[in-house]
């Protein structure tokens, strides 16, 4: 590959310009529950206090997760104001990063061709391109543990000196810090299993020699150890409940109803590429055996044995969530890269042929969808939805067909970028599709009702049930009634900020003042039967709100 060629440049140029735009387009729409609500209302609620240490949702303690991510999404609010976009940047920025990160990298340590071929796998791949846009503290992690990977990797390139070695050691050191106070000790777990790994698979434990233990443990501590600090001197119940109860104890137990099969990564991860999921075997064949080939580090066997272990990590946790093997998607990327480039362009042909077929599928079921809803309420927003999931099944239908018809005739970068195009403008519909459900998935058609009646004086509540989204909606946070769940832990030290039965709340309500509800479907009878009087301002089959006449 020519990478000075003008149509090459071009194609790269548009490919940027058609990613940078769709991905900012699409950061407007609706928060969703739980994680979007969740993680921005913290950020929210961080920014408007002032309070970096300890972090809280609703107003009141929330440990379960370190703070890298609040810090940042706080400074973005209190930047740009309490909204989506602003709630949404770090991720984005994130997932941009980790993109760069991965294709200079490989372009680094095999040449331009691949760095530009790695690029487009990641591209193309929809999971990877989709978490992008979505509020979760995944993207942030990804980005940290690459930056380590891709720092390690760069450590051991062939041509390192000592001095550019010690550099990237250093650098992978800061980057695993920072993955930990992303999301917690999962942050060295990944690189330190990948290491250990490698060193049994190839029997050679001279990497440990290489790491610069004495300034890398320093730096490490130095910048993942103050907030574990000052955060267990605030709250004494901290390190128990961190440590052990969000590690061990959820790696190992079921309590958060997360259980899944043994194999349920597996097809998550092939799906997450899926342009290329039939080319996935082959890509880590060829990998393993070109990296077998000379003496200098193996780079794409580790990547596999990093890949290898997330999926195999989480696949052993009792709690298992479609965002754990997030992690694993660039190293995959720098495999596949390196097939993209070097497979003959009529085996690349031939392993995507099949993916318009898969779309295809993928639009009769979006077609079908309506019709198998459970309510009239949810089939109506799928009918909303169905035009844009038929325009993204359509559109990568298209992509990969043009895609594997360039690629027999030799075209193997124009059809790389027109499949990556295709896959990006199908993650634009897919989530505009999803925009559709936002009556079902967010708190902002409630929070449209509530604002024109709301004063600061209004007392709000939340009954049997807890929108997520709401409170960053209303810039307000609401009094809980009988609802523990992720509260538990803050409210055994702070017990008056909800109250525990309904009693107590039908004499909150009676109290004289303005004051609005929002609860679960089938409670309003048993206020109402009670005597308590309640205007509906709003009803649909997952909640009710009401106000004080």
């Amino acid at each position: 590959m020519n990478l000075h060629s003008g149509l090459v440049r071009a194609a790269l140029i548009v490919l940027a310009t058609v990613l940078v735009a769709i991905g900012l387009g699409n950061l407007g729409r609706p928060l969703a529950n739980p994680d979007e609500g969740r993680y921005s209302e913290i950020s929210r609620e961080m920014a408007e206090s002032g309070e970096w240490i300890t972090p809280r949702l609703n107003g009141i303690k929330y440990l379960e997760k370190p703070p890298l991510q609040y810090w940042a999404s706080a400074l973005s609010l209190e930047t740009f104001g309490d909204n989506e976009v602003a709630a949404r940047l770090y991720v984005a920025l994130a997932g941009l990063a980790t993109l760069a990160l991965t294709a200079l990298t490989a372009a680094r340590l095999a040449s331009p061709a691949i760095g530009v071929a790695t690029a487009l796998a990641l591209v193309a791949s929809p999971y990877f391109m989709a978490m992008g846009g979505i509020v979760t503290l995944d993207m942030g992690l990804t980005l940290w543990t690459t930056a380590t990977l891709c720092a390690f990797l760069l450590a051991h390139a062939p041509g390192a000196d000592d001095g550019a070695r010690r550099r990237w050691m250093l650098a992978a050191w800061a980057a695993m810090a920072l993955a930990v106070l992303s999301k917690g000790l999962v942050g060295i777990v990944i690189p330190v299993a990948a290491l250990g790994l490698h060193c049994l698979v190839r029997r050679d434990f001279s990497a440990l020699g290489r790491m610069e233990w004495g300034y890398g443990l320093t730096l490490f501590f130095a910048i993942a150890a103050p907030w574990f600090i000052a955060v267990s001197y605030a709250n004494p119940e901290f390190p128990e409940f961190f440590f052990i109860h969000e590690h061990f104890a959820r790696f190992t137990g079921t309590g958060h109803r997360r259980t899944e099969p043994a194999w349920y990564f597996v097809p998550i991860l092939f799906v997450g590429v899926l342009p290329w999921m039939f080319m996935l075997p082959s890509a880590v064949a060829h990998g393993w055996r070109v990296d077998g080939l000379g003496r200098g580090f193996p780079a794409l066997r580790f990547a596999i044995l990093w890949t290898a272990f997330v999926v195999a990590f989480f696949s052993a946790s009792g709690s298992k969530l479609p965002a754990y093997i997030l992690p694993a998607f660039p190293a995959v990327a720098l495999v596949l890269g390196r097939y993209l480039a070097d497979a003959p362009a009529r085996r690349l042909a031939a392993l995507l042929a099949p993916i318009p077929w898969v779309a295809a599928a993928l639009g009769f079921l979006a077609w079908r969808a309506p019709g198998n809803a459970r309510d009239a309420w949810v089939g109506g927003m799928y009918q909303a939805a169905m035009p844009w999931a038929l325009a993204g099944a359509g559109a990568l239908l298209v992509a990969t067909l043009v895609g594997a018809l360039l690629l027999l005739r030799g075209r193997r970068w124009i059809a790389l970028c027109t499949v990556a195009v295709g896959v990006t403008l199908t993650v634009d519909y897919l989530e505009k599709a999803f925009e559709r459900l936002a009556p079902r998935q967010s708190g902002a058609i409630v929070a449209a009702a509530m604002r024109p009646l709301l004063t600061p004086e209004t007392r709000l509540y939340a009954v049997e049930i807890y929108d997520q989204t709401l409170p960053f909606y209303l810039g307000r946070t609401l009094r809980l009634v009988r609802y523990l769940d992720e509260f538990e832990t803050g409210l055994k030290s702070e017990p008056a900020r909800a109250l525990d039965s309904l009693d107590a709340f039908a004499e909150e309500w009676g109290r004289p003042g303005d004051a609005m509800a929002i609860m679960q479907p089938g409670l309003l009878e048993t206020f109402q039967a009670r005597g308590l009087a309640m205007q509906v301002l709003h009803q649909d089959p997952r909640r009710i709100l009401v106000r004080k006449p």
